[in-house]
């Protein structure tokens, strides 16, 4: 009887350590998507890639320098928040204090704080409908599948009208470079080629960096 006892406690110890390692990895494979679409990582790429493409410079800087200052942008960022999570999640959890549901729930509380302040009302209407579920009356009662989405769209929507305001400037320079070039004949030099040294110099002369990195930084204050 005591072997049967015995034998039943060291598999239900092994099912229960099985779970934990399943759940570690379930958690693991979903990170990268959790670092890109619930940060402010979604918002910072976008907006670099929008730079990139303005200027013209083709693959200049390279992807892995713009993602990697978008990371660590992103952490920068996200530092309030994630100190939030250590202190009333992941410390008390490592000490033992709470327990894996409790940690999850009060991790995922400060990273729906930070995406309330991003989200726009529309979009959270939008998604409440969709999903139809009853019209909450707090933010507490916005389920969190629910607010991922509108969140989303808020920062690319954000991250859109950043672009479109950095376009503007040099867009202007491709168009006077271009009508020039017409008037003078020049009809069969590309216009890109001309206004890419042009475009490189305002946007040195301004401290192009500076200004992109201050604005996006301030956009989620």
């Amino acid at each position: 009887m005591n072997l049967a006892l015995n034998f039943g406690n060291s598999t239900g110890q092994q099912l229960s350590t099985s779970l934990q390692i399943l759940l570690l990895v379930t958690v693991l494979s979903l990170a990268p998507a959790i670092l890109i679409l619930m940060t402010s990582f979604t918002r910072i790429i976008v907006v670099l890639s929008f730079v990139r493409n303005a200027l013209g410079t083709q693959q200049l800087p390279p992807n892995q320098v713009l993602i990697g200052l978008s990371l660590f942008l992103t952490l920068f960022v996200m530092e309030p928040t994630l100190s939030q999570i250590n202190t009333q999640a992941l410390q008390p959890y490592l000490h033992h204090q709470i327990s894996q549901t409790q940690a999850l729930g009060k991790a995922e509380e400060p990273l729906r704080t930070f995406m309330f302040k991003q989200t726009r009302q529309d979009d959270l209407q939008l998604f409440v409908t969709l999903a139809k579920i009853k019209r909450p009356k707090t933010y507490g009662d916005i389920p969190t599948y629910v607010l991922i989405p509108a969140f989303i769209i808020s920062e690319l929507k954000t991250a859109f009208q950043m672009g479109f305001a950095i376009f503007i400037p040099f867009m202007i320079i491709d168009m006077i470079v271009s009508s020039t070039l017409m008037s003078m004949g020049m009809m069969m030099l590309p216009p890109m080629m001309v206004s890419l040294p042009f475009k490189l110099l305002l946007f040195v002369l301004v401290d192009g960096w500076h200004l992109v990195v201050q604005s996006l930084v301030t956009s989620f204050h």
